[in-house]
């Protein structure tokens, strides 16, 4: 009951943040914090209240993250983590009996015959044999 409540409300939490960031000016508020600030100095009372429903509400999403991983039901856990560990299980015994794969694949490289080396080889003899006549 209470992990339900605590999604519900970070989800409406989380519509209200980026209803608030979406609402802000890029001049000012948190979107100059992050190096957009054009003003020197003074913020506008609206600008200076929607940063702090920004900030507020960020906390309150962790805030709420938190209790919510607190309340979960321990029973449904286990068994979630049981059936993950079987999958796991099952996915290693899958990969140790199925045949290896080889890294790097084998190419057929073609072997030279004795017959053509060594006809080439008297070639060229007869040929050097010739030129020296």
């Amino acid at each position: 009951m209470l992990y339900t409540l605590c999604i519900v409300l970070i989800l409406i939490a989380s519509v209200i943040l980026i209803l608030a960031i979406l609402v802000q000016s890029p001049k000012s508020g948190m979107a100059a914090n992050f190096g957009a600030a054009n003003q020197v100095m003074g913020v506008r009372e609206s600008a200076n209240i929607l940063e702090k429903t920004t900030w507020t509400l960020a906390g309150l999403i962790v805030v709420l993250s938190l209790v919510a991983t607190l309340a979960m039901d321990q029973n449904l856990v286990s068994t979630s983590n049981s059936a993950l560990q079987n999958d796991a299980n099952a996915l290693m015994e899958r990969m140790n009996t199925s045949a290896p794969v080889n890294a790097m694949p084998s190419a057929e490289i073609p072997a030279a015959t004795n017959a053509a080396t060594d006809g080439a080889a008297a070639e060229a003899a007869d040929a050097a044999a010739e030129q020296a006549e």
